[in-house]
């Protein structure tokens, strides 16, 4: 008799709705005043908003219901269409140059871009690779190296663009990936040590790296340049208190706070709903965060267990560093909040890798 599968999980379903819900409703109050100034329309950001969660959600319930086979066996060819969109779109006059990096491909008003899909294409590519039989991750130079070398040529290719946030949270993801995976810690430690001078490079070799870490540890030094987005911010933050200063009624938003909607919607989120709201936002990705790694905990195989892990960190890593910057815990980097900060493809996508987990949630243990 054909086994009946299970449902996916209801309590990653209900979060992800919600934070959905409160993504939409912060990202029309927290663009009304840009949109109406720059397109006559104060819903110009909030109905695209609406319509990619719309269409993430569509796409999330569909891998839902996809053959976990067929995941495993996309792993490769994914990981490889990743990296020729990565050189791709460093080519002069075919990436699109946005905020300061060429990040982006496409045509008119449609566009992808290429490091968001590469962070969970690597993540299969990963997992498939450490779930064989014959990979032994506890070797150096047969296991851990090869896996780091791929990792690590993810990374300088969206360094090119340059991308450090979509880097940092690429890398930060393997590494947890390796870590669960089994690699010796002496392996990893050598390999940290390494990526910290590796990092102090990167920092050293761009004048605006330096300036933003200069303006993280004193904002005030040069409050109307590298310290100016940390300043506002922080009067955002400020002013909320226990219930907020009411939905709608954020000052910061009126042309003061940069990407108000995107990767500093978090603060406008503070001084709207107060600490009673950022407590509710961070409860649901708690939340998010424990039923993905319980999922991963109880999955009958190393390669889901695997793909949950890397699903589940990568979320957990990016709303660790959203959060952390915009309270002046981390130096400014870009870095979205998942579900709630303005984007279309990083919204589907982040979706999308909601979806695999739920599908993944359908084959756990319970």
């Amino acid at each position: 008799m054909q086994k009946t599968k299970k449902s996916p999980d209801f309590v990653i379903v209900v979060a992800i709705l919600l934070l959905l819900t409160i993504g939409v409703m912060m990202v029309y109050s927290a663009s009304a005043s840009m949109a109406f100034h720059k397109y006559g329309d104060s819903f110009y950001f909030a109905k695209r908003q609406l319509l990619f969660a719309a269409l993430g959600v569509f796409f999330m319930f569909l891998v839902t219901n996809v053959d976990g086979k067929k995941l495993y066996d996309m792993a490769k060819p994914a990981v490889i269409i990743c990296f020729i969109l990565l050189v791709i779109v460093l080519i002069p006059g075919v990436g699109i140059w946005r905020n300061g990096a060429r990040s982006w491909l496409g045509i008119g008003a449609f566009s992808i871009q290429p490091s968001e899909f590469t962070k969970l294409a690597m993540i299969f590519f990963l997992a498939k690779l450490f779930s064989k039989p014959t990979f032994q991750i506890r070797r150096f130079r047969k296991g851990l190296l090869p896996a780091m070398g791929i990792l690590g040529g993810a990374f300088g290719l969206i360094m090119c663009q340059p991308d450090l946030g979509t880097g940092t949270v690429l890398v930060g993801t393997g590494i947890l990936l390796i870590f669960v995976a089994g690699a010796k810690m002496q392996h990893l430690g050598g390999f940290a040590l390494l990526g910290a001078l590796g990092f102090t490079g990167l920092v050293l070799e761009a004048t605006y790296r330096i300036k933003r870490i200069t303006s993280f540890f004193d904002p005030w030094s040069d409050p109307q340049g590298t310290g100016y987005q940390l300043i506002q911010s922080l009067y955002a933050i400020g002013p909320g208190r226990l219930l907020g200063l009411g939905f709608g009624m954020s000052r910061q938003k009126h042309l003061y706070l940069p990407e108000p909607h995107t990767d500093f919607i978090f603060s406008i989120l503070s001084e709207e709903l107060g600490f009673l709201g950022i407590t509710i936002v961070i409860t649901l990705f708690g939340v998010l965060i424990w039923r993905g790694y319980r999922t991963a905990i109880r999955s009958h195989d190393l390669f889901n267990c695997l793909v949950a892990t890397g699903i589940t960190s990568m979320l957990m890593i990016q709303v660790v560093i959203n959060i952390g910057v915009v309270s002046g815990t981390f130096p400014v980097t870009g870095i979205t909040l998942p579900f709630l900060s303005y984007g279309g493809s990083s919204l589907t996508l982040t979706l999308v890798a909601v979806g695999i987990l739920l599908n993944l949630s359908r084959n756990a243990n319970r």
